[in-house]
C-alpha cells in the first residue's frame, strides 16, 4: 500500500514498520483493498460484516442495548432488538465508508448525494465570521465530512489514536480533503480558523467526562455534555449551522441536509446552552436511529459518580 505523497502536511508512515504494527498494516491494507470495491458490493460488505459484529461483539452489543433501552424505553424488546441489530449493520458500512473516504475522491459520489438547506449554509457564510458547523456521531460522520466537500471546504477536529501508525493513516486520510485536520484539544487553531472566516466541523455529542461539562438531558436522561459549543460560537460571532447526514433507507445514496443558523445562540447561560444543543441532535437522530453511534458509553460520565454508570 503506497503513501500519499503530494500533500505537504502527509505524515510519514514508513518510521512504523516494527512486528507490533503489523496487524495494524494488514487492517490498513484490507481497507484499501475495499474501497475499490464496486459500491454496491461494499454495502454488502459492510451488511455482512454487521451482522457478525452482532453476534461476535458482546460487550458493544451491551452498551447499544443499554443506551436504546435509556432514551428509547417506550420499545418491546422485540423492536429493541430489531434496532440492535440495524444499529450494527449500520456502524459496519460506516466503517466500509471510512475506507472509501480515505481512499477515493468525493466527486464520484456526486450522483449518489441530494442536498437540502445549501442556502443556509452559504447565507451563514457570506457573513464572514466563520461558520461552526454542528453534527453528530451519526454513523456516517467519516463519510458526511468527506460528501461536504462537494460543497465547500471545512476545518475538521479529530480525537488522535493512541496506535501511532492509524493514527497517522487517519490523519492523512482527512489531510487530503480538509484544508486543516485539528487535534480536538487544538482550541486555538480551531477559534483561528473561525477567526478567518472558516468553517469549523464539530461534534459536540460525546462523553468526554466531567471537565469543561455539564449535566443536562439527552432522551430525557442526565448526560455529561461539553461547553465548548457554546464558547466556539461567541468567540467571533460566528453562524451555527447543524449539519444532518444519512444514508438513504435502501443504501443507494446520501442526503444532506443544513439546518437554518441558530437564533439567539449562545445565550449566555451555558447549561441553557447544553440544552438547546442536545435537543437539535435528538430530533437529528429520530429520523434515522439506527443511524447514530449508540456503541459509545455515551452516559458514561454521571454526576452521582461511577456507581451511578448504568452499563
Amino acid at each position: 500500500m503506497s503513501e500519499p505523497e503530494l500533500h505537504p502536511e502527509y505524515r510519514p508512515m514508513s518510521q512504523y514498520l516494527a512486528p507490533r504494527y503489523w496487524p495494524t498494516w494488514m487492517g490498513l491494507g484490507l481497507m484499501w483493498a475495499v474501497a475499490r470495491l464496486p459500491f454496491a458490493i461494499q454495502i454488502k460488505v459492510g451488511q455482512l460484516l454487521g451482522v457478525i459484529t452482532y453476534f461476535l461483539a458482546l460487550e458493544r452489543k451491551h452498551i447499544c442495548e443499554v443506551n436504546l433501552r435509556l432514551c428509547f424505553p417506550e420499545l418491546n424488546e422485540k423492536a429493541l432488538n430489531q434496532l440492535v441489530r440495524k444499529t450494527f449493520i449500520s456502524n459496519a458500512i460506516g466503517l466500509i465508508e471510512i475506507a472509501i473516504a480515505w481512499h477515493r475522491e468525493p466527486e464520484e459520489f456526486r450522483d449518489r448525494v441530494t442536498v437540502s438547506g445549501l442556502e443556509n449554509l452559504e447565507t451563514a457564510v457570506a457573513k464572514r465570521k466563520g461558520v461552526l458547523l454542528l453534527c453528530a456521531h451519526f454513523t456516517t460522520l467519516e463519510f458526511g465530512g468527506f460528501l461536504f466537500n462537494l460543497n465547500g471546504r471545512m476545518d475538521v477536529t479529530y480525537r488522535p489514536n493512541n496506535n501511532l501508525l492509524f493514527d497517522a493513516a487517519m490523519y492523512n486520510g482527512r489531510i487530503r480533503h480538509h484544508p486543516a485536520v485539528l487535534d480536538r484539544k487544538d482550541i486555538r487553531g480551531a477559534m483561528r480558523g473561525l477567526k478567518q472566516g472558516h468553517i469549523l466541523w464539530y461534534a459536540p455529542d460525546q462523553d468526554y467526562g466531567a471537565k469543561h461539562s455539564v449535566f443536562v438531558p439527552f432522551f430525557g436522561n442526565q448526560a455529561a455534555t461539553i461547553t465548548a459549543t457554546s464558547r466556539f460560537a461567541a468567540f467571533n460571532d460566528s453562524e451555527v449551522v447543524f449539519y444532518s447526514h444519512y444514508r438513504n433507507a435502501d443504501n443507494s445514496g446520501y442526503h444532506l441536509d443544513f439546518s437554518p443558523a441558530l437564533k439567539n445562540y449562545p445565550t449566555g447561560d451555558k447549561e441553557r446552552d447544553a440544552i438547546i444543543i442536545n435537543k437539535i441532535i435528538e430530533e437529528a437522530i429520530r429520523k434515522k436511529p439506527d443511524q447514530y453511534l449508540w456503541l459509545h458509553k455515551r452516559f458514561k460520565t454521571q454526576e452521582a459518580g461511577k456507581s451511578a454508570r448504568p452499563y
